[in-house]
């Protein structure tokens, strides 16, 4: 009988335990490519993918927008210095604190039927940059206030006299914060445009939370983030339930883009406004622009963009045109193979009487 001790004293082993997943007994199947198992794959994917390339294209054609490039629009507010004007970009660039207006004056070249959005688009801004991605407290947007702010968020997670901002970090300190209206000539008033409904529900329903109680209390110890005009419950004068951290401006772009450039969700045209209801006829439109996002430092552009939709969403040409690309593709070189197949290969026959001693033949 053996002991503890010369049990213990047995030398220790580094060999796999005998089972059929240590030691690669596992069953496989290795597929055997043949030309009638390849060929016709090939053909099924060409055949399948250039119809739904082409529906995707469709569909995306089918989808109206009109794009403005307001970045270098005049202002309105400030006089000319011996007949030139005023850039709201060059103004702001001397302080930002100061507001600028300027207006553009359109023209809708055709009707925009049906539901209508409106985004503003940004140029060469990396919101996928890896420290930029981090520089929040998903802890505060779940409206859990302390006095301690997530590392992540520095160097913007307090101010000067070393006070908590709220929200924290540099995606929000950069918000975009410029302000588009639209104005109809032909009706002679200004386009209705809803702030609410352009988050994702997901977005605003779980991961942002206001703290209890009244906003204003709630957040009394916090300062806003350095680029700021207004307070987080201030955002939006018109609807108390829009401010805090469920304000859907603020949702829309803590939501970060993949590419340096993007379009984000602004307005939404409220359609139930007499003049509005199957949305924008052609004509003359102005765009009201209260200036006040710098994009001169990184060479960046803004735009308005407004757009239609269809049943697959926006307008997205690359999907359709990758789908047709890839059938065309599969197609060709199915067709390439099958020649090679009809030109190069042996019989049954043949292959029946292939020995070891067959001299090999090009």
């Amino acid at each position: 009988m053996t002991s503890i001790s010369e049990t213990n004293s047995l030398p220790k082993t580094k060999k796999p335990s005998d089972s059929a997943f240590k030691q690669q007994r596992l069953p496989a199947w290795q597929p055997i490519l043949t030309a009638g198992t390849v060929l016709p794959t090939f053909f099924v994917i060409g055949i399948a993918f250039i119809p739904v390339g082409v529906g995707l294209l469709y569909f995306s054609d089918q989808v109206k927008e009109y794009i403005i490039d307001y970045t270098d629009c005049n202002s309105t507010n400030y006089e000319r210095t011996r007949g030139v004007p005023f850039k709201c970009a060059d103004v702001i660039a001397v302080n930002r604190s100061e507001p600028c207006f300027c207006q553009i004056n359109f023209t809708l070249p055709f009707d925009f039927i049906g539901k209508i959005y409106m985004y503003y688009g940004l140029t060469n801004f990396y919101q996928n940059h890896r420290r930029y991605v981090k520089s929040r407290d998903d802890n505060q947007l779940l409206g859990k206030l302390s006095d301690v702010v997530s590392g992540d968020c520095a160097p913007f997670a307090y101010d000067s006299e070393n006070r908590p901002i709220a929200p924290c970090g540099a995606i929000a300190n950069s918000l975009f914060s410029d302000e588009l209206t639209l104005f109809s000539v032909k009706h002679n008033t200004s386009v209705p445009l809803l702030k609410t409904g352009i988050a994702w529900p997901s977005d605003k329903n779980i991961k942002f939370r206001n703290p209890e109680g009244d906003l204003r209390e709630a957040f009394k110890d916090f300062a806003k983030p350095k680029n700021w005009n207004k307070y987080i419950y201030e955002l939006d004068e018109e609807n108390e339930s829009n401010n805090g951290f469920q304000n859907e401006d603020l949702i829309v772009w803590m939501r970060t883009a993949a590419l340096p450039n993007f379009r984000k969700l602004y307005r939404r045209v409220d359609h139930t406004a007499n003049g509005f209801t199957e949305g924008l006829v052609k004509g003359d439109y102005w765009l009201n622009v209260t200036y006040s996002y710098p994009v001169s430092a990184f060479y960046g552009r803004k735009k308005m963009i407004l757009s239609t939709t269809s049943l697959l969403g926006g307008k997205n040409p690359f999907l359709g045109i990758a789908y047709i690309v890839v059938g065309c593709v599969c197609l060709l070189l199915g067709i390439t193979l099958l020649i090679i197949h009809i030109k190069c290969s042996k019989s049954v026959t043949e292959m029946i009487n292939v020995s070891p001693t067959t001299p090999y033949q090009e």
